[in-house]
């Protein structure tokens, strides 16, 4: 049985081995390569009565990007990406929650890489709710949102022989979160 979303007010802590926190970026120009960061925790707090009261905080290690290609890997974790070396973590923390729809809520808060913070907004669908086989409640989302990496000083690229570049700027974040009720 589904608990309304009035009834799921309550702190909760992001379930590692069932979110994904991914991206897309396009390579070549032709094509593009997803990836994802393995490593990483996040908190909520859930006002099922009035989400504008809701926040969520989520610290992700930069050297846990995975994208299948070792060393591409690596590169991503120099200075000529991340520089997962001197900024270990990836931080995004709440500024507010709008309800835009009945299962439908933009997430806004402060995303910070590499030292450089910008406000984003992240539209999530709330995709339900139910109680795991250990007895723990548990609440899904879904979202995404599309952000430029030179804004947070992620610079370095290759021309192409062609025309055109490399590694493309817009980066899409893909966001599958399965978070369990802590109270």
């Amino acid at each position: 049985m589904t608990t309304p979303l009035d009834q799921l007010t309550g702190s909760y802590t992001l379930d590692p081995a069932h979110t994904r926190i991914g991206f897309v970026a396009r390579h070549a120009m032709v094509t593009k390569v997803r990836g994802a960061f393995k490593e990483f925790e996040g908190s909520a707090h859930l006002d099922g009565t009035d989400p504008t009261r809701s926040t969520a905080k989520v610290v992700i290690d930069a050297a846990s990007i995975d994208t299948g290609n070792e060393q591409r890997d690596g590169h991503l974790r120099t200075n000529d990406f991340l520089d997962a070396p001197v900024f270990p973590h990836i931080t995004f923390v709440s500024t507010g929650v709008e309800r835009v729809g009945d299962t439908d809520f933009r997430l806004n808060g402060d995303l910070t890489i590499k030292d450089t913070t910008h406000p984003v907004a992240i539209d999530f669908e709330y995709t339900g709710n139910a109680r795991d086989p250990f007895g723990n409640l548990r609440v899904g989302f879904e979202g995404s949102l599309t952000i430029s990496r030179k804004d947070y000083g992620i610079t370095w690229n290759a021309a192409l022989e062609g025309g055109g570049f490399l590694v493309g700027d817009k980066v899409v974040l893909e966001l599958d979160i399965s978070a369990i009720k802590q109270d």
